[in-house]
């Protein structure tokens, strides 16, 4: 039994109670194709035929699969119920719903409006299931299982939350040997490809799509944003050298940003001191407030009203987001309610959540001057789960 997935399953029949369902059904086919986001957490492995991963109220567990895929399903122990088939589910998924489901009960399925983790069901799929239901005291059943899937992603065991330590100490190494490596008249591309050697060698995976990680800016010249490093844009004195950087290591993530001064000798100028004291306020007003229970568009009002009163323009995209399997892990987002973000931002933050506190200024001359922190959001308050970098490093020409 991979016990990271019997933990996750069992935090789900808590879940389920508590949306008010009689059952969860994560209905899947050819996963290595097209698989639900919330397979990582529940499976080791893959499915091929239609498949319905049930969790049920009652705390049973519940696999209906293709026969050639049951065996994996029995040697996992996870689940307490193997229903195998040959020439079609849905005969067998009604029998198990027959028997889980009460009258006039909800079953759950992974559709979503708001959150892109909880929206593994295709719209095709999403036929399929109506259709083996037409007709049957289910129709009509299907409610979406975001309220189960954003705390089951969101809320981290002990386990995951050790794992993404470890993901975040690999990212402080990393950004050790960038210190060591940038110098002036070094390009970004020579950086980029640098750290990506050093993720390959220690056997790192990436936290977003690796053609843009890690994204590295210099200067004023630099793409801000989802860049991707250019080769005509070295390190030169007065820029300000920003990299924002993600790996997975034993599958979690860390999502970190960190910028230096670049400096042929000078000391650092007092603009680029201002900046990089009032991102740190605009973090330091933010994690005052992120505690269970808030609201992620009052979190990031904070930090925005902070860095407006520093006479600083409003970051254009949301303070922060939640961190685990992915860099970007869904549910509630620490952002403004903008037409974007959906409902997200009216999300109550959760005990066990791990967010990203991230902003920066654009300095005309200089570059993004932007700092990405990570936090343990507890019962108290909060855990930094990055060191934070509250001054402003040189990089030079050694």
């Amino acid at each position: 039994m991979n016990s990271l997935t019997g933990e996750k399953l069992s935090q789900a029949v808590g879940l389920v109670q508590a949306a008010g369902c009689d059952v969860w059904l994560t209905f899947v086919r050819e996963t290595s194709v097209s698989g639900d986001p919330v397979l990582d957490l529940i499976l080791d492995g893959g499915l091929t035929w239609q498949s319905a991963l049930m969790v049920a109220k009652t705390g049973e567990k519940i696999a209906i699969v293709g026969n050639y895929d049951a065996d994996p399903l029995r040697a996992s122990g996870d689940w307490d119920r193997i229903v195998p088939y040959v020439q079609g589910i849905g005969s067998p998924l009604l029998d198990e719903l027959d028997r889980l489901v009460s009258p006039g009960g909800k079953i759950a399925v992974n559709f979503s409006e708001n959150d892109v983790q909880s929206d593994g069901l295709g719209h095709g799929m999403f036929l399929v299931l109506q259709n083996y239901l037409k007709g049957s005291r289910f129709e009509g059943s299907l409610v979406s299982a975001e309220g189960i899937l954003m705390p089951l992603r969101g809320v981290k065991s002990p386990s995951e939350v050790a794992r993404m330590r470890g993901a975040i100490e690999e990212t402080d190494r990393l950004f050790d040997e960038i210190g060591r490596f940038a110098r002036i008249g070094v390009t970004e591309l020579a950086v980029f490809e640098h750290v990506q050697k050093s993720i390959a060698e220690r056997g790192l995976g990436y936290a977003w799509d690796s053609t843009a990680d890690p994204i590295v800016n210099s200067g004023p010249h630099s793409m801000i944003g989802h860049g991707l490093p250019s080769a005509s844009i070295a390190l030169e004195p007065g820029h300000v050298f920003h990299i924002d950087l993600g790996v997975t290591k034993d599958g979690y993530s860390s999502d970190i940003q960190r910028c230096w001064y670049v400096s042929d000798g000078e000391e650092i100028p007092s603009d680029a001191l201002e900046a990089i004291d009032a991102v740190n306020g605009a973090i330091s007003a933010a994690a005052d407030i992120l505690k269970p229970g808030a609201l992620g568009h009052e979190v990031d009002a904070a930090a925005r009203s902070y860095l407006v009163g520093r006479g600083y323009p409003e970051y254009l995209h949301a303070l922060g987001h939640q961190v685990g399997r992915t860099a970007h892990d869904g549910g509630a987002v620490l952002g403004p309610k903008w037409e974007r973000y959906g409902g997200t931002p009216s999300i109550p933050i959760r005990a066990g959540e791990v967010y990203t506190l991230e902003l920066g200024v654009i300095m005309a001359s200089r570059g993004y001057l932007g700092l990405e922190e990570m936090v343990l959001v507890k019962d108290d308050g909060l855990e930094w789960l990055t060191d934070r970098q509250l001054t402003l490093p040189i990089v030079g020409y050694s």
